[in-house]
């Protein structure tokens, strides 16, 4: 299967946002792309500078869904750069039936923040952890595979 690039909304901040302006954030919306990587995880790459709301998420988790074909299969949840995650794009996230264990990779602190907000409505039953390092996000989740 071929890597799919799902079309995101506009990057405008949600109504309750600091910001009152209407006025889009960033004029050229982003892509959310997910990817199954020859190693058997499934990359999944949020847009930076957007805010990511549920209908993204649900394009998302279905194209995951599609890759993993009946299988539990690691996830790479790439967070750099992102704005903002709604509540229910969180719930879609983190909600899913068929990751064994997800890596969420980010750079800043900004991206640490999110991560954990993503972490908060996860299953227990699925291993999670942040991370700056791709190396050792990838590690992380082909063992933690390995022991599902």
């Amino acid at each position: 299967m071929s890597a799919q690039t799902l079309p995101a909304r506009d990057s405008t901040l949600p109504d309750d946002a600091l910001n009152t302006s209407s006025e889009p954030v960033f004029d050229v919306p982003e892509q959310i792309t997910v990817d199954l990587s020859e190693d058997g995880i499934v990359e999944v790459i949020l847009p930076p500078n957007t805010v990511v709301r549920s209908p993204e998420a649900h394009a998302a988790a279905a194209a995951v869904r599609a890759f993993a074909d009946g299988r539990r299969l690691p996830l790479l949840l790439t967070v750099t750069g992102v704005l903002s995650v709604t509540n229910d794009a969180r719930l879609t996230y983190t909600n899913s039936v068929v990751v064994s264990a997800c890596a969420l990779l980010g750079e800043s602190p900004v991206d640490r923040v999110i991560a954990h907000y993503l972490l908060r409505s996860r299953s227990d039953s699925v291993p999670a952890r942040f991370f700056t390092s791709e190396a050792e996000a990838r590690d992380w989740l082909r063992e933690h595979h390995r022991g599902s």
